[in-house]
């Protein structure tokens, strides 16, 4: 009989230290989850080709392919996906373009309390 997957969490975001953040509060939860980490959106797209996540943390303003338009994409590829932008971008217009897409919302900056709540509404699904 072999082991269980391992959930797989696709990080994207530019910033060392919001990827570091978000990874150790992913990991205190789920110490066993493994972690892949993307700098921009084109570099999440192509690193989908070679993982399954269970879900997408996504930093809206990146150099190159932002979030929004790399969350679009994969909303249209991988329908059922779960993916949320990570923002300090709070305007209405962001909040109402990340439901247009049925992608998810946080705000930053990354807490510990905002990440598990994410998780958790993930294992309710």
């Amino acid at each position: 009989m072999s082991a269980p997957p391992k959930n797989t969490v696709l990080i994207v975001d530019d910033s060392r230290v919001s990827r570091m953040m978000s990874r150790q509060f992913i990991l205190n939860k789920f110490p066993d989850w493994d972690i892949v980490e993307a700098l921009t959106g084109e570099d999440a797209i192509e690193k989908m080709d070679s993982i399954s996540p269970v879900l997408v943390l996504m930093d809206v303003n990146m150099p190159g392919m932002g979030g929004i338009a790399a969350a679009e994409i994969l909303r249209q590829r991988f329908p059922s996906l779960k993916i949320s932008l990570q923002t300090a971008n709070i305007q209405d217009a962001t909040r109402n373009k990340a439901a247009a897409i049925g992608v998810g919302f946080i705000e930053k900056p990354i807490n510990q309390v905002r990440i598990h709540k994410l998780l958790e509404e993930l294992e309710a699904t």
